[in-house]
């Protein structure tokens, strides 16, 4: 009798193993099914937001939702593509987290403050920028911090998020400063207020929300970088990538975004939202 259920259970984990397999990569991805036929059939699109980045995308404490610009621009180009509705449901993600949950099929795409660089290209697709940020510095008011170029000093501490292109581009621009990075910007605002470094940097955008719920820390310099924001998908997904771009030049054009835009950052001092405008 044992030996009869030793083998049942051997042939279960083994039919389980081919099933898994089947649906997975060599690489142990989840092996990609066709997104863009996938939400038509469910009549909804599965996006990756953040909820730690005031303007983009952050959590409302009171009715536990998230919002943001990311957040209404991925509300519109899932009506713009499957019909008033369509539904846009999203899952929380980090710097660090998004690209692995999209590979491993949590999400269709991705709308987080991410910006298009060519070593992202190598793992996934991405739209068209649908926001072009540039990347710049918050610190104290009355801070000696002016530029980027004052942070190139030995032993001056500047803050960065796991993840993000601008902790690279800061030790190009500032070889000599000390990289701190923490896990989300939530955690990097908090470094910043009790002085683990001397400024916090990412993208304009990002910072200029922070400053909003902030008034003793401002927005320093102009931006030292180009960072166009885009909609990451799955490598192989090549008819999403035409729909997405399609309803966003749609979203343009019937002067939709622009009043996204508007909302989010019209009244933003300091913020030049009318360099994004389409």
């Amino acid at each position: 009798m044992r030996k009869i259920l030793k083998s049942v259970a051997l042939s279960f984990t083994l039919m389980a193993s081919l099933v898994l397999l089947s649906s997975c990569g060599a690489k142990g991805e989840v092996k990609n099914i066709d997104a863009w036929d996938q939400a038509q059939k469910t009549d909804s699109i599965t996006w990756g937001v953040k909820a730690d980045t005031k303007l983009f995308g952050l959590m409302d404490v009171k009715d536990s939702q998230i919002k943001g610009f990311d957040i209404d621009i991925a509300k519109a180009l899932t009506k713009q593509m499957l019909g008033k509705k369509a539904k846009a449901n999203f899952i929380q993600v980090t710097s660090q987290t998004r690209i692995p949950l999209l590979k491993n099929g949590n999400l269709d795409a991705i709308i987080a403050t991410m910006t298009i660089t060519k070593e992202r290209e190598k793992v996934v697709d991405f739209s068209n920028s649908y926001f072009d940020a540039g990347q710049s510095l918050l610190v104290k008011k009355g801070s000696s911090i002016k530029s980027v170029k004052d942070l190139n000093k030995p032993g001056t501490k500047v803050i960065g998020v796991v993840g993000s292109n601008s902790v690279e581009n800061i030790k190009k621009f500032a070889p000599k400063a000390q990289v701190i990075q923490l896990q989300d910007y939530a955690q990097a605002l908090t470094a910043l207020k009790s002085g683990q470094g001397a400024a916090l940097t990412t993208d304009n955008g990002i910072l200029f929300g922070m400053a909003v719920d902030n008034p003793n820390y401002q927005v320093v310099g102009k931006a030292f970088t180009k960072e166009p924001y885009g909609i990451a998908i799955n490598k192989g997904q090549g008819q999403l990538k035409k729909h997405l771009n399609q309803a966003l030049k749609e979203l343009e054009e019937s002067g939709e975004y622009n009043k996204l835009v508007e909302k989010w950052f019209g009244n933003i001092a300091g913020f030049d939202y009318k360099e994004v405008e389409r």
